[in-house]
């Protein structure tokens, strides 16, 4: 099975650059696969994770970031000489390849795919909610994009509450939860240490406000307990800056590629984002002993976290809640040893061995098609 990943750049510490890696060195150890990945802005970046020697890594380097060094009308002339450069060398390696299988992660990809990728399947991974437009120009664009991504062979959903909105575009959707990198040693958190943990990009989208806002309402009560905050994005120095400001013991660090040791060395997680594909930070969480606190946010997390075993899933934006209930959990060390101890059991639905089996069976089916 011969299988081509197209993304953007793999420059990034983030979840979606872990997940591809991941699963593409599962392929060619396990199954034995040709997996190629082919970017279009890698340029001089390093791979951001450990990738497999035997993936193929092929960069156009057509640095599509580029473009915005140049004023509005200029800029979209560059774009359209960027791409045109683009789709004519992934034809031609795609022509030299001959995949079985086209995989892409990005929406705005798909229509230029379905005019050169031939009879290859393509396959369109959703790692972000199914979009809900307010303006007449954003409407406009998801319907077109839309439109497109229904002529596909296959949309994969991270999670049934996803894979519903995406029925009415595709009669080809399926769910298959993230592939996540779980705690393969022996070790564990103990729920002793003192300190609340968020892993993530700091952006938006993570809500990363309502934390300090959270942070403030329970700190008083536990002075002793630390905030230890770790990601990257454009909001990085931001809170940096605030959390010297607040004086309430909230340390913003730089991402770490030794993640997992600061999970076990952690006594509680949380997340509190707008909405959440799917959370890959909570299972990694979880398989080092973590329980969990985190808003009900769409979709992710109500498909990882049970209320009340492995930690608390909140009504989605109700801070006062969620600041009493990581109270609860701050001040008993008992119920973060027993819901820590669920966690581990629970994260292991999300294990390479059971979520890969998934993958071979979808581009075999696919496969057989073409």
């Amino acid at each position: 099975m011969r299988v081509v990943y197209l993304y953007p750049a793999l420059a990034i510490w983030g979840g979606i650059e872990r997940i591809l890696v991941d699963k593409m060195n599962y392929l060619v150890r396990q199954y034995g696969y040709e997996v190629y990945m082919i970017t279009s802005d890698q340029g001089q970046h390093e791979i951001s994770f450990d990738l497999d020697e035997r993936v193929r890594f092929i960069d156009l380097n057509v640095r599509f970031h580029q473009r915005y060094r140049y004023r509005l009308w200029r800029r979209w002339e560059v774009y359209r000489k960027m791409s045109r450069s683009y789709h004519h060398q992934l034809k031609a390696m795609l022509q030299e390849i001959a995949p079985d299988i086209l995989v892409c992660t990005t929406v705005q990809a798909v229509r230029p795919l379905l005019r050169i990728k031939g009879n290859i399947p393509l396959v369109v991974e959703s790692h972000m909610n199914f979009l809900h437009p307010d303006t007449w120009k954003q409407k406009l664009r998801t319907y077109l994009n839309n439109h497109w991504i229904g002529k596909t062979e296959a949309v994969v959903t991270l999670t049934n509450g996803d894979a519903e909105d995406w029925w009415r575009v595709s009669k080809h959707v399926h769910v298959m939860p993230n592939v996540v990198n779980l705690n393969k040693t022996t070790q564990f958190s103990d729920c002793t240490s003192k300190r609340v943990l968020f892993v993530g990009r700091f952006e938006e989208q993570k809500s990363i406000g309502d934390l300090f806002d959270i942070w403030q309402m329970v700190h008083h009560k536990f002075p002793d307990w630390q905030l230890d905050l770790y990601g990257e994005g454009i909001l990085w120095n931001h809170f940096r800056q605030l959390a010297d400001t607040l004086n309430c013991r909230i340390v913003v660090h730089e991402p770490t590629r030794h993640i997992f040791e600061v999970y076990k060395n952690s006594g509680i997680l949380v997340l509190t984002s707008l909405y959440e594909p799917f959370g890959l930070v909570l299972p990694e969480g979880m398989s080092c002993g973590l329980p969990i606190v985190s808003f009900d946010c769409p979709h992710g997390p109500a498909t990882i976290i049970t209320d009340q075993e492995e930690g608390f899933l909140i009504p989605n934006r109700d801070k006062r809640l969620f600041a009493e209930r990581l109270g609860e959990l701050m001040a008993d060390l008992d119920l973060r040893q027993q819901m820590g101890m669920k966690a581990i059991v629970s994260s292991q639905r999300f294990s390479e061995e059971r979520i890969m089996p998934m993958w071979k069976k979808l581009f075999e089916q696919l496969s057989s098609l073409s």
